[in-house]
């Protein structure tokens, strides 16, 4: 079947889902392409827009929800994913207690994620049966979501995922499996993970990898609508996924000019 990416922007609906990983609760928003005319707020449980998609499982920061990175799983969603992002049990912000150190759980957490959702491809009169493309996975996340995306291509390799984002993160290890092109976003000026973690990650790996650096960027300003970098960064991570989820070459074609604007963001890849 001949897959092909969407040639422009789709509506977005919002669900959210109770999942587990054995007495550990992930509860998961999930935004996906939906019916109906694109733009505006996501509509809940509105319905799927035609067709199969890639997923990409989103992971938040230490202190974070799903909620707090809308601004960039709305717009993935709008360009044909759906996009999993579940809240951690002792490192999202309502997280009583909090566990910065359970940060190495979250990769296998990621995992259950995935595979509780893509049985809802199979699941007759689910709002995403038939929806869902399983055979094309991605991961991306933030700060200790970007580390929880890195820890499940290494120690905790999670053998479906052909495309991950680490921003504002690192290495979780060495790089296990199968040569999975790599995405690195990262502020130059971040004073919580410093830069040198994020360019250390990316000289370690010999497979496909690019580098986003927001120049003057601290640890996450540049994830928010109209700060220095955003249009840059949202334009490389969208063009990224849709040439390693989609097979997109224009997407691919197009990464260095998205990620590339004097005194605001470079970008450099070895794909």
């Amino acid at each position: 079947m001949v897959r092909s990416a969407p040639k422009s922007a789709l509506a977005v609906g919002v669900r959210t889902l109770k999942f587990t990983r054995g007495d550990r609760a992930l509860p998961t928003t999930v935004w996906y392409p939906a019916t109906g005319k694109a733009g505006g707020s996501p509509r809940k449980d509105a319905a799927v827009a035609a067709g199969r998609f890639p997923v990409v499982l989103f992971s938040h920061g230490l202190h974070g929800l799903p909620a707090s990175y809308q601004q960039i799983t709305t717009r993935l969603a709008a360009a044909g994913f759906v996009v999993a992002a579940p809240a951690f049990p002792f490192t999202n912000r309502d997280a009583n207690p909090f566990k910065p150190t359970d940060m190495e759980n979250q990769p296998a957490d990621g995992s259950a994620v995935l595979t509780a959702l893509l049985k809802l491809d199979g699941k007759a009169g689910d709002l995403l049966a038939g929806h869902l493309d399983g055979g094309h996975l991605g991961v991306a996340g933030h700060s200790a979501g970007g580390f929880t995306s890195a820890g499940m291509l290494a120690n905790n390799r999670d053998s479906r995922v052909d495309a991950a984002i680490v921003i504002s993160g690192g290495s979780m290890g060495a790089f296990r499996g199968t040569r999975t092109p790599v995405l690195f976003v990262h502020g130059d000026a971040d004073a919580v993970v410093s830069y040198q973690t994020g360019r250390n990650a990316y000289g370690a790996t010999s497979w496909p990898r690019a580098f986003l650096t927001l120049l003057g960027g601290d640890h996450g300003a540049f994830l928010g609508p109209g700060a220095k970098g955003f249009d840059q960064t949202i334009k490389t991570m969208t063009d990224f996924l849709r040439w390693t989820l989609w097979g997109d070459a224009a997407a691919k074609a197009r990464l260095s000019a998205d990620g590339t604007r004097a005194g605001v963001a470079k970008f450099e890849a070895k794909l």
